[in-house]
């Protein structure tokens, strides 16, 4: 279906992809997945005791609950043993329900020594520990070591500038909305205009005050013949994100996104290093369209998230894109596509991070009152993949988005989406308040982000692709981060 002459995501399919598989109990690949019933699982010992304020019999109730659910599977699949376990990590508040609802870490992985943690809260990834040229393992991904810092610090529900989102599966709709609204046409009734909370610069930012990133998701080990995972669900009910005028964010009330919307988001890991994030998201409304875009927020630093300060600015990037899409002073893209080409934001050859980033005086494309590299303090820019072509079509027939190295521990990252951009973010906002999983603070250099994306504001944006749902459609889409050294 078209809107003002672009492909709504209702209707969206990516070729080579099955679009309705999650729906059908199937993966992207038509192979049904194993989920791992309670019969099947092994008990692990020593589970983590819960701090609460309940009695001690109350705890020790709960701690018998969550022993139960303790998940130990190992099986040895191809050239060497992929795992999938699951621990105990602690409690939070679920925000749909207000109660105390535990949050799990699963743990995968495979025979190469590479290893990921994944949290039901949030979809956070934790951590990704990955081997370098000497066989030396590193976690390549900042993190917080306590479900209480994430629950604190990661994305706070405050009215500026939210948090670092370390990790998370932002949501509804990843990256920034100008002014916390847009109109919509629903069936029936035509135009129709949301409003959102205002959480960084006048706009909203992934989602509003309590995105996706902050509940907690329901979880399901899974395994195939070649991979491990996890599969996470989240139900969002139609007008999440509505407040009453006055309410933090909505000094004039919000109406919150339209439809209720289902979001099973399945981490995969094999033994070619290849984690791989595949999302299903489903309006399940019969009468409500709305708008998504879904994303992960891992900051990456392949020398080691607890590396000497800066360490990042030293590694290589390469963006699949001759194009970017500037900003203007909050950040809100112009609607233009300029060319990267002799600025700062040309990667389509590899450069370092710091090499250019603090070259304001640069060309950038865009006019001279939105100096962008001043603006974000940075590079904070949603790039504009170029077209998948034989030399650029990855694992699942996926393109290239970016690639980084690291020439000091010969870790390298390549990513392979189907999405049509990928915002590059440089960590401009990381000031050594925050303290990280190895001890060491975050300060600018720390990590970059690689999210593959829809453009932000695409529903501001009739030149954007279309991040429009219609009621009773799903959005598929996947994206490998894979690792070598």
């Amino acid at each position: 279906m078209l809107v003002n002459g672009r492909k709504r995501l209702g209707s969206l399919r990516v070729a080579g992809r099955a679009g309705e598989a999650a729906r059908a109990g199937k993966t992207r690949r038509g192979r049904k997945p194993v989920i791992i019933g309670a019969s099947l699982l092994m008990l692990v010992a020593g589970t983590t005791a819960v701090a609460t304020q309940a009695s001690a019999a109350t705890q020790a109730s709960a701690a018998q609950a969550r022993a139960a659910t303790q998940v130990r599977h190992a099986q040895p699949w191809g050239k060497g043993q992929l795992t999938v376990s699951k621990q105990f990590f602690g409690d939070a508040v679920e925000p749909y329900t207000g109660k105390e609802t535990a949050v799990y870490r699963y743990t995968l992985t495979n025979a190469n020594g590479m290893s990921v943690d994944i949290l039901t809260y949030g979809g956070i990834i934790q951590e990704i520990n990955v081997p370098g040229r000497d066989g030396r393992t590193a976690d390549v991904v900042l993190g917080f070591k306590t479900l209480q810092d994430y629950v604190t610090y990661d994305s706070p529900p405050v009215t500026s500038n939210g948090g670092p989102y370390f990790g998370e599966l932002p949501g509804r709709y990843a990256n920034r909305i100008a002014k916390g609204t847009f109109t919509l046409s629903q069936p029936g009734v035509g135009p129709v205009t949301y409003t959102l909370p205002i959480n960084n610069n006048g706009n909203t930012l992934h989602g509003g005050l309590v995105g996706f990133g902050n509940h907690i998701w329901a979880d399901q080990p899974i395994q195939t013949s070649s991979e491990v995972g996890v599969q996470l669900t989240l139900v969002s009910p139609n007008g999440d994100q509505a407040a009453a005028a006055g309410t933090p964010g909505c000094p004039n009330g919000c109406t919150g996104f339209p439809g209720e919307v289902k979001d099973v988001t399945t981490y995969t890991l094999n033994n070619q290093d290849q984690l791989e994030v595949h999302y299903s998201v489903t309006d399940e409304s019969s009468n409500l369209n709305t708008v998504i875009n879904v994303t992960n927020h891992s900051y990456f630093n392949l020398a080691g998230e607890n590396s000497e300060a800066g360490s990042a600015y030293s590694q290589l990037v390469q963006i699949n894109a001759d194009k970017y899409t500037p900003t203007d002073s909050t950040q809100i893209p112009l609607g233009t596509e300029v060319p990267v080409a002799g600025t700062p934001f040309g990667f389509t050859t590899p450069h370092t991070i710091g090499s250019r980033i603090d070259d304001v005086s640069a060309p950038d494309g865009a006019p001279a009152a939105d100096p962008q590299l001043l603006i974000a303090q940075g590079y904070d820019h949603n790039w504009v993949l170029n077209a998948r072509t034989a030399a650029t079509t990855g694992p699942d027939g996926l393109n290239l988005a970016a690639r980084a190295w690291d020439p000091a521990s010969g870790r390298e990252l390549t990513v392979w989406t189907d999405q049509p951009g990928v915002q590059f973010y440089s960590g401009n906002f990381l000031t050594g308040t925050l303290t990280g999983i190895g001890g060491n603070t975050y300060r600018q250099g720390a990590g970059y982000t690689f999210e593959t994306q829809h453009f932000p504001n695409s529903p501001n944006q009739s030149n954007f692709p279309s991040t429009e749902l219609d009621a009773g459609k799903t959005f598929t889409s996947s994206t490998i981060f894979q690792f070598s050294s």
